[in-house]
């Protein structure tokens, strides 16, 4: 998987056509699915390990789709030991092209901390910790959102002007946990008002997926709150012969964002309620 190598602006176009385009299903590979990254500043010993830490908590939930194992106690005496656990690793500048200016060196530049681990590494430390891989296909989601914030309320398409950074923002959530989305065009949204959308039934929603060509529904809304000083989310996945509801409160909408994808994995991955 490349890195981050180009401008923010080009990087977050190229992550929206890349991840918008339709796949009900993307197949998920070993060399894939068992790395992670992160970004440290510089190479030097110390932000390593603070980066292998970092890396170790995420590998384990992409593999496994738990969101739940960072917070277990366990975990505590792993990170002690995250760079054992790490087959090989490499660092990519995330500011590559762009020379050493004024003082700046390669010691506060900022780098992708790419860690490569052995399946059966990391599938051990998923057993030690109650869980197991989620191999297989992972299936692309089509998102159905409502948007309010004060007088301003859509539904975010793919055609949405208003909801361009959005997209982008939600293509950015999938990735850690090798996820797709994919969002329905104004034509299919034409028939769901904001309220319709809400009350509808995920069975309902799962047909309407499809046609935007995706797998299945993802619903929810995310509302600005001033009081919360941050958007009201709230989710809803159907999985496992029922729906699934979770919301999160007073955050950015990239972390709405992030606790949607994360918390379609642990539903699909059968970790249960997120």
């Amino acid at each position: 998987m490349s890195g981050f190598l180009r401008p923010a602006l080009l990087t977050i176009g190229l992550i929206m056509i890349a991840s918008l385009a339709p796949r009900p299903a993307s197949a998920v590979t070993i060399d894939d699915l068992y790395q992670s990254r992160t970004i440290v500043t510089g190479q030097g010993e110390e932000n390593r390990q603070i980066g292998f830490r970092d890396c170790l908590d995420r590998v384990l939930v992409r593999v496994s789709g738990d969101q739940r194992l960072p917070k277990k106690p366990e975990m505590l005496a792993l990170r002690d030991k995250a760079g054992d656990f790490i087959d090989t690793f490499r660092y990519h500048d995330r500011l590559e092209g762009i020379p050493i200016h004024d003082e700046q060196g390669t010691h506060d530049r900022p780098h992708d901390l790419i860690c490569l681990y052995k399946p059966a590494t990391v599938d051990k430390l998923l057993e030690q910790l109650g869980s197991r891989p989620w191999l297989g296909e992972r299936p692309t989601l089509t998102v159905f959102l409502t948007v309010e914030q004060g007088a301003r309320h859509f539904l975010l398409g793919a055609d949405e002007e208003r909801g361009e950074t959005m997209r982008a923002s939600f293509a950015n959530a999938t990735d850690p946990l090798l996820m797709h989305v994919v969002f329905p065009n104004a034509a299919q949204l034409a028939e769901l008002d904001g309220k319709g959308l809400r009350i509808d039934d995920m069975a309902r929603l799962d047909l309407l997926a499809k046609q935007a060509g995706g797998a299945q529904a993802l619903a929810g809304s995310i509302v600005w709150s001033d009081k919360e000083l941050g958007w009201i989310a709230d989710w809803r996945l159907a999985g496992h012969g029922k729906t699934y509801r979770w919301q999160v409160r007073g955050v950015s909408f990239d972390e709405a964002f992030r606790a949607a994808i994360g918390g379609a994995a642990q539903i699909l991955s059968g970790n249960g309620k997120p």
